[in-house]
Order: structure tokens, then sequence, then C-alpha cells
């Protein structure tokens, strides 16, 4: 089912322009490409990369991660974003996509995968369990804008 697929990293603007309308299914507060692939090359700096599930060149999928450090988990990666093209969900890509992270994770000596999602996300919860990853905390926010 998906032996045409290949997982490349989007660098270019153009990858990163490519990727967005996928990105913004997930991020739908998103409105703009161009300032979505400036944003990512920002967030390049910081260690963050943006792996895509591709289909005949079109993006499908994305998972975007950070190779980042701290005194609870040491070096690890945390995924920020995880994404399959809704009209194509079920075909395993988000597990593809997670597994190729994880090869990466491995490679570089670290222990740890980390990542959040909301509680109101129940399928994105079935699915990480599925996954093997287990729920070890909760993640607190505040908006200081007002």
């Amino acid at each position: 089912m998906n032996e045409h697929v290949e997982f490349v990293q989007m660098e270019t603007e153009a990858d990163l322009i490519a990727s967005f309308a996928v990105m913004q299914q997930l991020r739908p507060h998103l409105t703009d490409a161009t300032a979505f692939a400036a944003q990512i090359q920002r967030q390049r700096q910081n260690g963050y990369r943006l792996m895509a599930a591709r289909e005949n060149g079109q993006v499908i999928g994305l998972a975007g991660y950070r190779l980042t450090e701290n005194t609870l988990y040491g070096r690890f990666i945390y995924v920020d974003d995880l994404v399959i093209d809704a009209a194509l969900q079920r075909r395993r890509l988000g597990e593809q996509l997670l597994d190729r992270v994880r090869e990466e994770t491995r490679a570089r000596g670290y222990r740890w995968l980390v990542l959040d999602t909301g509680m109101h996300m129940a399928l994105a919860q079935r699915f990480y369990f599925r996954q093997g990853l287990l729920p070890l905390g909760m993640h607190f926010s505040q908006d200081l804008s007002q």
C-alpha cells in the first residue's frame, strides 16, 4: 500500500511551502505558507527537523521534531508535529514516520523520544499508546498575552 512512499527531510523553502497544506491540517492557525517556511527555517537553528512522507512527489504526512537536551531526559528528540493528510489516514503512515524518528533517536545514541498531545485528542492518544509511548506526566501552559 505504501510502496511508493519516500521519507525525506524538508529543507528548502520550496520543500517547506510544499509541506504547508498538510501542516495546516494539524495547525489551522497557520495561514501563510511563506511565513510558515520562514518560521521553520528559524526553528531549524534550534535543532528542528521536518521529515515528510511523499508519494509521487506530493507531501502526504509530516513529522516535525527537534534535537534537544534537558536535565530530565538528557539529550532526546521531541516530536512537535505529527500529521498525515486526513484523506490518507489508516495507511500506517503515522507509524512509519514515527519509526523514522525513532531510528534517528537511536542512531544518535539518545534514550528518549518525547511528545505531547492534547487532552481532547483521544484518537491521537490511542495511536500513541499503540506505538508504545506512555504518559509520564502532564504538560502545563499559561497564555501570558492577557
